[in-house]
């Protein structure tokens, strides 16, 4: 038997009751003592929305019991009349492992299947009471298999950290005290071998840790690692929500990776998307012939621009599963700080749908209150369990206090994209200097509300996509000038107050836009030119972070004062940082 283990907060009771072990040939049916992660205060949790760390209950836990070794399993299927585990280890039987409901009204489903266990596929398959029948992946997996496979896999998070120097230096000072400065990377195309191979986690541990602390950037933000079926998406339409994908590797792999970069000194920020997810068959959409995850209501439950499904957040079970998973990633993976996805698109009920396609709030206006509550209760979370993290908000409208404190009735982010100063700047710098006189306030917009929020300045994959251009190419006149011009861009950006973020192959100046089927340009960075802007932007982060005038002060008034900002004839602006 194994002993009860208090965690904070009473969330991680694992106590494992008593169990019954039936045989592993035929039809197993479990008694009402069976075997159970669960307690009642779990239960009450889970029901309440209030339970954060629901991986170490749902999914597939391997366990021993009276010396017999197994997994056991839990899926939240309220609207099932039958579900079963099927995979590897009975010939995806739908017969041999029948799970059962708990008695509580829960609508889990529990077993314990003898002999399975680390590496073992599986699923669950699942039939509604609608006459709906689908096998569907563990919503709370460690681990996938490899897309275009679509199995879950038993696995364990066994690791032995060795950051333990970073930890407790991220715990003395808040990030946002510190210099920021970011270096977005998308795993699958920052460097491929020569035979295009993606770089494993391992492969990547050795070269991208040493290119950041070469280049002097403070952190690195991930696009999702999340398992996602479809590589085109970048990670953004998730299936697999508690697994770094398998493409690259095992989670100790990543794991692996996240360790060593902190080794170096360097964050590590997730791209995290609770905005909305695929409708694979295998994923969450209608997970038990019903809308679970997912509203019911399509004007809320439907994304028309990604053609994919918006999460529920009226629903308890769904925030506690939200924020069980982003508590994951900074609980068992050490990560820094998540970058939330398409803030704008949860906060607006009338986000891009016309006229009548949306119905108004029971206040008669146009926000997502549901999703305005999930966000603060995420905010408020991370920074109760995980106060030396930080959250970012991808959000591209005014929406107010994004960044202001809960309980001054703003969402509780730390920082939030700068949408705006980045539209601004890039407009103004694809102009010929000889009519940038014309959109001299544009240049300068962005003091004005610079302080209303803490704000990031985002050079980010979205802009370096689908024909905009890369950075280079953005810039007017010969070749020479367009090198002059971006030079010029990254030290008005360093000058900037707020903190930095640069897409990868934006720092040597990648003349092809970015594809995220092929490798980074790097021969490119050999070119003079090119290692210019590299030494650049390293010299720049060097600045940065040697000089607290350009961090202590980052996001107030206080550290910034204007000296000119009317010489639009000469495009010229000079300020004072502090």
């Amino acid at each position: 038997m194994a002993k009860s283990t208090s965690r904070k907060k009473g969330f991680d009771e694992d106590t494992l009751q008593e169990v019954v072990i039936a045989p592993s040939s035929g039809s197993t049916t479990f008694s009402p003592d069976h075997f159970s992660l669960l307690t009642d205060f779990d239960i009450e949790l889970f029901k309440a929305g209030k339970h954060f760390h629901l991986y170490n209950k749902l999914g597939a836990h391997v366990a021993e019991h009276r010396g017999v070794k197994g997994t056991y399993f839990a899926v939240w299927a309220p609207n099932a009349k039958y579900v079963s585990v099927v995979g590897s280890f009975n010939g995806w039987n739908r017969g041999a492992h029948k799970m059962q409901v708990r008695w509580d009204g829960s609508g889990i489903w529990e077993g314990f299947v003898p002999q399975v266990g680390k590496g073992d596929y599986y699923k669950y398959y699942i039939e509604s009471h609608s006459g709906f029948s689908v096998e569907k992946g563990d919503p709370y997996a460690f681990h996938w298999e490899t897309p275009p496979a679509t199995a879950s896999v038993v696995w364990n998070l066994d690791f032995k950290w060795t950051d333990n120097n970073w930890m407790k230096e991220r715990s003395r000072q808040h990030a946002l005290s510190k210099p920021i400065s970011v270096y977005e990377v998308h795993l699958g195309s920052w460097r491929k071998t020569e035979d295009n191979r993606f770089l494993t986690y391992r492969e990547m541990a050795i070269e991208l840790p040493a290119y950041c602390k070469q280049m002097g950037f403070t952190h690195v933000e991930l696009m999702p690692v999340m398992e996602h079926p479809f590589f085109g998406s970048w990670g953004y339409q998730i299936t697999g929500y508690f697994a770094p994908s398998s493409r690259f590797g095992t989670p100790q792999d990543f794991m692996y990776l996240v360790n060593e970069l902190h080794k170096a000194n360097i964050g590590v920020l997730l791209d995290w998307v609770p905005s909305h997810f695929p409708s694979d068959e295998h994923g969450l959409a209608y997970f038990d012939g019903t809308h679970l995850y997912e509203h019911p209501d399509p004007r809320k439950g439907f994304h028309p621009d990604w053609n994919s499904y918006i999460f529920n957040y009226g629903r308890s079970e769904v925030r506690a599963f939200l924020i069980s998973n982003a508590l994951y990633w900074l609980d068992k993976y050490h990560i820094d700080g998540l970058r939330v996805d398409a803030v704008a698109s949860m906060l607006y009920l009338d986000y891009s749908r016309n006229h009548g396609e949306w119905e108004p709030n029971e206040n008669g206006g146009r926000e997502n209150l549901d999703s305005i509550y999930f966000l603060r209760e995420f905010n408020n979370s991370v920074h109760l369990f995980h106060p030396d993290t930080i959250t970012i908000a991808e959000e591209s409208t005014a929406f107010p206090g994004v960044t202001h404190p809960i309980d001054a009735g703003g969402l509780g982010f730390d920082m939030k994209w700068m949408m705006g100063w980045m539209h601004d700047t890039l407009y103004y710098f694809a102009k010929d200097p000889v009519y940038r006189n014309h959109h001299h306030g544009q240049l300068i917009f962005s003091i004005v509300y610079a302080f209303l929020e803490r704000f990031m300045l985002p050079l980010s994959h979205d802009e370096v996509v689908y024909g905009k251009g890369s950075l280079i190419n953005k810039m007017p006149g010969d070749n020479w000038q367009q090198f002059a011009n971006l030079r010029l861009l990254f030290a008005y950006m360093y000058g900037h107050p707020g903190a930095k973020m640069i897409f990868q192959g934006g720092e040597f100046a990648q003349r092809h836009e970015w594809r995220h089927d092929f490798s980074l340009d790097w021969h490119e960075s050999e070119d003079a030119p090119n290692k210019g802007i590299q030494q650049l932007v390293a010299d720049l982060n060097a600045l940065y972070r040697s000089q607290p005038a350009l961090y202590e002060r980052n996001f107030t008034w206080e550290g910034f004062e204007w000296i000119d900002f009317n010489d639009t004839t000469n495009s010229v602006i000079a300020w004072l940082r502090k």
